[in-house]
């Protein structure tokens, strides 16, 4: 086979690939409202205490939905990095697809169990795996090397930190919400919001020098 016909055929597969993983994130994202909802036919009084009881799952919506953002931003940006999506690579990707379309799983249980640690910690170690097998496939496709490119390098690295900064936060608190509460393990995710403007802004510099 040619070289141009294998890189028509590598192009393909990861169309292919953003395409599958495209609509999994917006069947993911979809899910994630179903469980806030108000019953019909209430008192004036039940319709205020239901709208009280629905904040926490607008909370826990708000929540993975900005996490499955960023999961998402940061696929089309391994899309673009990785030179083609193959064996491990491929399989890696797929199994973080699966865990995707997991995410509102415990997204359920967070709006609903938020005072168990149970439910934190299986939040926070989805949210982890997660981050982890999406970093997997960045260094699998990139066969363990960075591009010699400086542009493509420093995209390279700041989606690499991004994910493991991540990981590594929601990873500390699934102990975290047994030792000491889930509410200190939920306060200690509010640590990301620095992190990531930090980290975005020195990027943003770097690409413009």
């Amino acid at each position: 086979m040619d070289d141009s016909r294998a890189g028509t055929g590598e192009e393909r597969n990861a169309e292919r690939l953003t395409a599958l993983s495209d609509g999994i994130f917006a069947i993911a994202m979809t899910l994630l409202v179903l469980d806030v909802r108000v019953p019909p036919g209430l008192t004036a009084d039940g319709f205020r205490d239901a709208v009280r009881e629905v904040l926490p799952d607008l909370g826990a919506y708000a929540l993975s939905f900005t996490i499955l953002a960023g999961f998402w931003r940061d696929h089309r940006r391994i899309v673009e990095l990785v030179p083609r999506f193959e064996g491990r690579s491929l399989k890696l990707a797929l199994v973080w697809l699966g865990t995707i379309a997991l995410i509102p799983f415990p997204t359920s249980l967070l709006s609903e169990y938020a005072t168990e640690p149970l439910a934190v910690a299986v939040y926070a170690g989805a949210v982890c795996l997660t981050n982890l097998l999406e970093l997997a496939v960045l260094r699998t496709g990139l066969h363990g090397t960075w591009p010699s490119d400086p542009a493509t390098e420093r995209t390279a690295r700041f989606v690499a930190t991004d994910l493991g900064n991540t990981a590594l936060v929601f990873g500390a608190t699934a102990p975290l919400a047994y030792a000491v509460s889930p509410l200190a393990a939920m306060l200690c995710w509010s640590a990301l919001v620095p992190l990531k403007v930090t980290l975005g802004r020195r990027y943003r510099r770097a690409r413009s020098s």
